[in-house]
């Protein structure tokens, strides 16, 4: 009989630890893991994130996708350029079409509104501060959120940009109903999908919007059930831009306006457990965005180990530090993912296509109209 790890080992090399172990591991094994092994780590990942299948061929299946997350991780962990760690995650039991048709949205191939990019000249040749973090401001980023099963990732990034520019324009933390958006909306399609675009336009058209409190999140919309006039608005948008689609005029307007949306490409964050990702266009389709998020903060981290490339090809010699520039961004996927529910990506190199479509609201209260009569 052949041996079998200890759950504990398992444990430490396919759950918590970085991808040596992974990789170590799993190459021990003839052709991938041996059967106990895996429904071993199985059973981990079901305990872990709550999951539970209704007949045992829906059991199997679900251990055959994991069994090939599992694989592509590893792929994944060898290929990219930063210090992004990859592994079992909540989604780690989802096919690739399934995680796309819930957790992302449709491209927006041809359906841009006519906008043109905001060209501010007054951010020609301004540096930009070394780090920029707006989760350090009180009352500006809004604990994260879960979408669950509603594709609405565009609008509860739309939220979560009028809500930091709210308390940063007005110092008052406001939550906004991203159900109101859902249900509302006359541009997208609600759970189904839509943009960062279709929110705004929605806020404009209703005049604000309610508070999350007074219209909570139900991920699920219901036909004709729009209650925007029902409730109390918090929050308003005058309109919103586009920005230039240039990596260093993108800092400078998020350290000295606040929090963006960018739209980008989410084929790497299934397997992301934490770390800068840095990937190639081969890698991460620049002209592919699949997904919106908020983009609160920029840095550069030390990575001690270098680069996993270097990691991968010259182990046995000392590798010096660097600073790898990144990106902060928070996502719509609950605490339990990524980096608390955040992520990092490369700065520098339009990782995931960050640059296609930077919008922002620019948010005040409601101007009253003068009325106009006819002189007499």
């Amino acid at each position: 009989m052949a041996r079998t790890a200890p759950l504990s080992c398992l444990l430490a090399l396919l759950v918590a630890g970085p991808a040596q172990g992974i990789r170590g591991y799993l190459r021990a094994q003839d052709p991938g893991p041996r059967p106990l092994e895996l429904k071993e780590v199985f059973k981990l990942f079901q305990v872990q994130f709550n999951r539970s299948y209704s007949n045992p061929a829906e059991h199997a299946l679900r251990l055959d996708i994991f069994a090939h997350n599992l694989a592509q991780a590893q792929r994944l962990q060898e290929e990219d350029l930063g210090t992004a760690e990859f592994g079992m995650t909540p989604f780690s039991d989802l096919t690739e079409e399934e995680f796309g048709q819930i957790y992302g949205h449709r491209r927006a191939a041809g359906e841009v509104p006519s906008m043109g990019r905001k060209v501010g000249s007054e951010e020609q040749g301004e540096s930009v501060p070394p780090t920029c973090d707006w989760r350090k401001a009180t009352g500006v980023i809004s604990p994260i959120k879960n979408q669950e099963k509603c594709n609405c990732c565009w609008a509860m990034a739309a939220a979560g940009n009028i809500e930091a520019l709210w308390g940063i324009t007005y110092q008052r933390f406001v939550e906004v109903s991203v159900q109101e958006l859902l249900d509302c909306d006359r541009c997208g399609d609600g759970c189904q999908g839509g943009f960062v675009w279709d929110a705004f336009i929605t806020v404009l058209n209703n005049s604000g919007l309610a508070g999350a409190k007074d219209y909570p999140f139900q991920g699920s919309v219901k036909t004709h059930r729009c209650l925007a006039k029902k409730y109390k608005k918090v929050a308003w948008i005058q309109d919103f831009i586009m920005l230039q689609d240039d990596e260093q005029r993108i800092a400078h307007h998020l350290a000295t306006h606040g929090p963006i949306t960018v739209t980008i490409n989410m084929i790497l964050l299934k397997q992301y457990k934490k770390g800068v990702i840095k990937a190639t266009p081969t890698t991460c389709d620049p002209k592919h965005v699949d997904h919106s998020v908020l983009l609160v903060g920029f840095g550069g981290g030390h990575s001690e180990e270098g680069t996993r490339a270097e990691t991968v090809s010259a182990q046995s010699r000392p590798r010096p530090r660097r600073t790898i520039p990144y990106w902060i961004l928070k996502n719509s996927w609950g605490a339990q993912w990524g980096e608390k529910g955040y992520f990092r990506l490369h700065r520098g190199s339009n990782a995931c296509g960050i640059t296609k479509y930077p919008l922002t609201a620019r948010v005040g209260q409601p101007v009253r109209k003068r009325l106009v009569s006819c002189p007499r």
